[in-house]
């Protein structure tokens, strides 16, 4: 098929949803699909810019700027941004391309205008991949009320929905949102995992015994340090477990909370614990490589279904997960029923404290372990399933709506 997939994060940047959209479009591109990828771009002088990206082609549309800024700026800059593309497009050489379905990632919710655009000139079926409910989840985490903001992005993400013939949720958890959208004739809700791509174990900068975790079973948190992970509780962790000489943890990534969790582990004395910039996801494997358990943390105020990138890197390298998560969430279930790990869905640290160590204690006896994880991400998150699955739903000839 001849597709088209909007998103707003691709390489060289290095978010989880980066490298996800690398490894589906290299997916797309390996099944014998023509893929074009449509970017926004704020730091383009010109109107468009169309690269090659291993068989895909890239085509960065000048946008204004989302990131990096406060949020009116953001919130403008996001309204704006669809229409800036579809300007933009329309200038660049690919003015006249027509597509055979229109695939786009959200976040971002505004990308409705322009896939409602291209759907309609190319006659095809729209395939809207959700990776967070917006903005339910903000409410839910106390960063916003339910009045006149709420209502309106409420009402931005709604239009995006009303554009899609195919919706492709995290976890059957957050159907909920969707009963009202699921009941107009012609559209399908259903559960598209995460993927990613399988990665050979290389050379990382990160080399922890040259560091004063060496010797250590060290616990990792890589990705993004922000409001919704809600991290203080790790180090909460890390500071009840400093007198075990033989624990340790890792923080690598950045993120709006990086530095304040780094300064606040320095305060309280944590020599446990070690921070570290962001890392090529490439040397990824080579990190986790040299770990024990993978870290995840959602805040406890998430009322919606998450299966983190994070969580797919960690069992994908056979590393068993420690989670701090909100009770009822999907992967509590998934963790304890595939037995890869350990999970801690109250506000009590003690309790966290006793799944850490036993889990620490399980990865020193249970050599079936690694390999469970193994076989989760193989049946589960290879990116060629999301291929079909997306694939599957697009085949289909003119959308109803």
């Amino acid at each position: 098929m001849k597709l088209v997939l909007i998103a707003d994060t691709f390489p060289p940047l290095r978010t989880s949803g980066a490298v996800q959209l690398r490894d589906l479009s290299r997916e797309f591109v390996r099944k014998g699909h023509e893929l074009t990828v449509l970017l926004p771009s704020s730091d383009l002088e010109q109107p468009w810019a169309l690269e090659d990206f291993g068989g895909v082609r890239v085509l960065r549309l000048r946008a204004p700027k989302t990131k990096d800024i406060d949020y009116v700026r953001r919130t403008i800059g996001e309204f704006l941004m669809p229409y800036a593309m579809l300007r933009n497009l329309r200038k660049s050489p690919l003015a006249n391309e027509r597509w055979d379905g229109v695939v786009w990632y959200a976040p971002s919710i505004f990308f409705g205008p322009i896939a409602n655009a291209l759907k309609k000139a190319g006659a095809c079926k729209g395939y809207l991949i959700i990776r967070d409910i917006f903005p339910e989840w903000a409410v839910d985490m106390g960063l916003m009320g339910r009045g006149l903001p709420y209502r309106f992005f409420r009402a931005v993400a709604n239009y995006q929905y009303s554009v899609a013939d195919v919706i492709g949720i995290q976890t059957a958890g957050n159907s909920v949102y969707f009963d009202h959208w699921i009941q107009k004739p012609g559209r399908k809700l259903e559960v598209l995992q995460n993927w990613l791509a399988d990665a050979p174990v290389g050379q990382c900068t990160i080399d922890l015994a040259k560091t004063s975790l060496a010797g250590r079973r060290v616990l990792v948190y890589a990705g993004n340090m922000g409001v919704a992970q809600g991290m203080d509780v790790l180090l909460d962790l890390a500071e009840q477990l400093k007198t075990r000489s033989d624990i340790g943890f890792l923080f690598v990534g950045r993120g709006s909370d990086a530095q304040k969790l780094a300064a606040d582990a320095k305060a309280r004395g944590l020599d446990n614990v070690l921070f570290h910039d962001e890392i090529d996801p490439d040397e990824i494997p080579g990190l986790y490589a040299q770990c024990d358990v993978g870290l995840v943390a959602l805040h406890p105020k998430h009322k919606t279904h998450n299966i983190p990138g994070k969580f797919l890197t960690y069992v994908q390298s056979g590393l068993p997960v420690l989670a701090k998560i909100n009770e009822g969430n999907d992967l509590v279930g998934m963790i304890r029923k595939e037995r890869v790990g350990a999970v801690a869905t109250d506000d009590s640290l003690e309790a966290l404290v006793r799944a850490a160590e036993a889990l620490i204690d399980q990865c020193g006896g249970d050599d079936t372990l690694p390999g469970r994880c193994r076989g989760l991400y193989q049946r589960l998150f290879a990116p060629e399933k999301a291929v079909e699955q997306i694939v599957g739903a697009l085949d289909g000839g003119v959308p109803e709506n």
